[in-house]
């Protein structure tokens, strides 16, 4: 009797067991699964129009609050900089807060304050951005407001000379002072030999320096002008009564005098491994490995996007966990991918850490892309990707803020506003084996940069300058 109670009890303690794990693993591949099946947001309704002086205009009606988002996109950034003109972009996105014919320097800020509003601007590599958040009753004074500094901007040599400090400091503190802070900067000149995404966004100090009031008001009357413009309205407003609005206030503004130059050099296709050495004054020796990418929008920059969730974002990464806590070669380990309008690049950074050689972290960032390029990635890591993915996408949709933004970007960057929706379907698209595929293609040593920074007077540098050394 006691072994047949035993036996039941250990029965019944194994069933449990076996009932517990089940719970567990279903747990685990509900966590895996396709979540974005069941909350996929609603797709992005929206008017779009061109004026007959060329600004495009975009209306997306939202009306759960009362509350409406203006943006006005320059299709201008970085890359329409010639050299020795660096700058010029984002030192325009602080003039046009300097006052216009109708508003006094520094009072456009204040005005949508007192309205109980935001605005604010930003410049990238390919626009410059300016947007206002207010109240929907004030649409038409936002509207106006940015209609009358497109059209009448002042550029005078007070302004000019006194922005122009600005923007200097503002280079020293964000750029110039923090240890490595030229990181970014050093990156670009040296994975591009032509394009302009090889300067920085903020210019450097020589070509500010050299800058006049004729540059600057010609980069106006060039760029700032309603056929180089998009504008995007997003919340509560009735749709005729906006159409009327915009046409009475932009619809005067003329187009450019010329059309708006395009002229970008194109970065060939590099073919040759790249190695570059250089000293900088920063406490510890960093390697970078970069490749070249696709553009923002080409099929493959989807399966590169998941690779880099995968491969170097965060401290869960292949690369973070490979180089600072399997090996404690690396002080930290991240990557970046730059998908723009134009090809660009990805690439991964890690920070030696003291008593360990270049030489070895090198190798080991190599080796996670050779594994990649080998081995792909796993179904676990694909979803978890497009798991965060989803998350990501449908925070992006709560605000009419981000709204504005998807569209603009749809619109301006990648010149097609069915991706502002059809993005979501296409990364839940991709698959390992496209991941591996384009792993193969772009990870390749001659698309590859291999550059060293080493701290000054540091055994191996080669001089403040750099040195550029081309493997066959």
């Amino acid at each position: 009797m006691m072994r047949k109670l035993t036996m039941t009890l250990r029965a019944g303690l194994t069933t449990r067991v076996y009932v517990l794990l089940g719970i567990v693993a279903i747990g685990v591949t509900l966590w895996l699964a396709p979540l974005y099946a069941a909350i996929r947001p609603p797709k992005l309704e929206y008017q779009r129009l061109v004026l007959p002086n060329g600004m495009v205009v975009v209306l997306h009606q939202d009306k759960s609050t009362p509350i409406v988002q203006v943006e006005l996109w320059y299709h201008v950034g970085s890359k329409n900089e010639k050299p020795g003109r660096t700058g010029f972009a984002h030192f325009f996105e602080h003039m046009m807060f300097k006052g216009s014919r109708n508003v006094e320097p520094e009072q456009h800020t204040s005005i949508v304050a007192s309205v109980g509003g935001q605005a604010n601007a930003y410049t990238n590599e390919d626009a410059t951005v300016f947007w206002q958040t207010m109240p929907a009753q004030y649409l038409p004074l936002a509207l106006w407001m940015e209609a009358d500094r497109m059209a009448s901007l002042r550029v005078d040599e007070k302004m000019f000379v006194a922005e122009r400090e600005v923007v200097k400091e503002e280079r020293r503190m964000r750029i110039e002072n923090p240890p490595f802070g030229l990181l970014n900067e050093l990156i670009s000149f040296h994975a591009y030999d032509v394009h302009p995404y090889k300067h920085p966004v903020i210019g450097s100090m020589n070509d500010l320096n050299a800058a006049t009031i004729d540059d600057v008001r010609d980069f106006y009357n060039t760029y700032y002008v309603p056929d180089n413009a998009t504008l995007l309205i997003a919340g509560d407003f009735e749709t005729d009564t906006v159409i009327g609005l915009v046409n009475q206030y932009f619809g005067r503004i003329p187009k450019g005098a010329t059309p708006v130059p395009r002229d970008i050099p194109k970065e060939p296709m590099h073919t040759k491994e790249r190695r570059i050495n250089l000293e900088q004054p920063w406490p510890l020796p960093a390697v970078v490995i970069a490749y070249q990418a696709p553009y923002n929008g080409h099929p493959d920059s989807y399966p590169m996007f998941v690779m880099s969730k995968t491969l170097s974002d965060g401290q869960t990464s292949r690369i973070y966990r490979k180089l600072v806590y399997d090996t404690g070669l690396a002080l930290t380990a991240f990557g970046s991918s730059s998908f723009l309008e134009d090809p660009g690049i990805f690439y991964a950074v890690a920070l030696v850490n003291p008593g360990k050689s270049p030489d070895e972290v090198e190798k080991a960032l190599i080796a996670e892309f050779d594994r990649l390029k080998a081995e792909g990635i796993t179904e676990r890591e694909l979803q978890r990707a497009k798991n965060q993915f989803t998350r990501d996408y449908i925070l992006s949709r709560l605000s009419i803020k981000d709204k504005a933004s998807q569209m603009g970007h749809a619109e301006v960057i990648q010149k097609d506003m069915a991706s502002a929706d059809g993005e979501f379907d296409t990364f839940l698209k991709v698959s390992t084996a496209d991941i591996k595929r384009a792993a193969q293609q772009y990870f390749v040593p001659e698309r590859r940069m291999v550059m060293r920074i080493m701290p000054k007077g540091a055994a191996g540098a080669s001089g403040a300058s750099g040195a550029v050394e081309v493997v066959k």
